[in-house]
């Protein structure tokens, strides 16, 4: 029996911390944010000083990003567009050592309709 993304989805859930976008809002400043959407999607609209680095290369850029280098125990806020690119790309990040790394439950599409600042790159 195979499995979908969504079932993907929901495992890494079980294995992550998570975070509302309250928190997220409310401690943005002392943590990184990690916009791991396409680059369409984050040029149309990101959260304040979000960093984009598609989840599809997620494991081989996120070391040679100068915000990334020896940053494994920095505080990291993971977002997509809904919650499930986060939470995969929160269990990589955790897999590769960044501890502290939390996937925003809601995504962008509930930042935006909660009314909370967009900034364009």
């Amino acid at each position: 029996m195979s499995i979908t993304a969504l079932d993907l989805v929901a495992a890494a859930k079980k294995n992550i911390t998570l975070c509302d976008i309250e928190t997220v809002r409310k401690d943005h400043s002392s943590h990184l944010i990690l916009d791991v959407r396409e680059p369409a999607e984050y040029e149309a609209g990101c959260l304040p000083g979000a960093i984009n680095i598609p989840r599809g290369v997620l494991e081989f850029k996120i070391s040679a990003h100068p915000a990334f280098q020896d940053s494994q125990n920095a505080k990291i806020f993971v977002y997509c567009l809904t919650g499930g690119r986060s939470a995969l790309a929160t269990e990589s990040l955790n897999k590769l050592g960044y501890t502290h790394a939390c996937s925003m439950e809601g995504g962008f599409t509930l930042w935006k309709e909660s009314g909370l600042q967009v900034d364009k790159p």
